[in-house]
């Protein structure tokens, strides 16, 4: 395999034992990958174990225990650390690639001057395609000014072209450059989890690069299996981190007479969504 061509796949794992296998399979069967990292944030489930037995199978596969959750963001750069190949990709471990998935993305980067960051379609196992592998940034302030409704976050599919220019892509599979993502410092690990991905897509672009998605590329993504069992601590996560984006990109033009009701929206959405998911839960037992 030509080291130009060269993938090297992070994957980060918490309790992701019921996708794990078939995210991995699929993995070490798609062309052009060299390497795969996966970085276990503490499971307490058989998620370690799974990647340990593949990994004896397969030399390609390396998995580092971590003795703590250290969030998303910095378990991505510690995986993509000790890869050493010319592109680097982030896989959710409930995602599942096609042999020719990382073949057709890296033809797309090589004929897109400037492709900084590229993603895929996602869909469930039922079909159903996901409105936000095409998105917009996030933006607080927006959302203020069109009180809570953003009708125009998420973005179509272009069907006039098989490589769409967009602001921002989803985490569950990610191409880039080692190189950029070398340059760009990498994920920011003031993120525990979520929003860490829209971050990234801003400074790709704000580096001078495209980030696209190819339409004719699409992927299964189960989701949020690994979140199912703390969705409040998900959501507080959630909140805490679109924060974070907020004071980073936001804060300097937002008026100061605006700052404090962006601060008790975002959080008083916070606890509507937990309380609808105890709702939920106790209508369920």
């Amino acid at each position: 395999m030509s080291k130009a061509v060269e993938v090297g796949v992070v994957v980060v794992t918490y309790h992701s034992a019921d996708t794990i296998n078939e995210c991995l399979e699929r993995l070490l069967a798609a062309t052009h990958v060299a390497r795969i990292v996966v970085v276990d944030n503490a499971s307490a489930d058989s998620t370690a174990e799974k990647v340990a037995w593949l990994s004896m199978r397969d030399g390609r596969v390396r998995v580092v225990r971590n003795t703590h959750n250290r969030g998303f963001a910095e378990a991505c750069n510690q995986g993509a650390s000790a890869l050493g190949t010319t592109w680097v990709a982030f896989v959710n471990p409930d995602a599942y690639v096609d042999v020719d998935t990382f073949d057709k993305l890296l033809t797309h980067a090589r004929a897109h001057a400037g492709a900084g960051l590229l993603g895929v379609d996602l869909h469930d196992e039922d079909g159903v395609f996901d409105p936000a592998a095409r998105r917009r940034d996030l933006s607080l302030l927006e959302l203020y000014r069109q009180r809570g409704q953003r009708d125009d976050l998420y973005l179509g599919r272009d069907p006039a072209v098989d490589l769409q220019v967009v602001e921002a892509i989803s985490g569950a599979l990610m191409l880039m450059p080692s190189g950029l993502f070398v340059q760009l410092g990498g994920f920011d690990d003031g993120y525990l989890l979520h929003v860490e991905d829209l971050d990234l897509c801003r400074r790709v672009r704000a580096a001078g690069y495209d980030v696209l998605i190819a339409n004719d590329v699409s992927v299964t993504h189960v989701r949020g299996v690994s979140s199912r069992a703390r969705p409040y601590w998900v959501e507080w996560q959630k909140h805490r981190s679109a924060w974070r984006y907020f004071l980073k990109f936001e804060d300097a033009r937002t008026p100061p007479n605006i700052r404090p009701l962006l601060w008790l929206g975002l959080w008083a959405h916070c606890f509507v969504v937990m309380a609808r998911i105890a709702i939920k839960r106790l209508l369920q037992r």
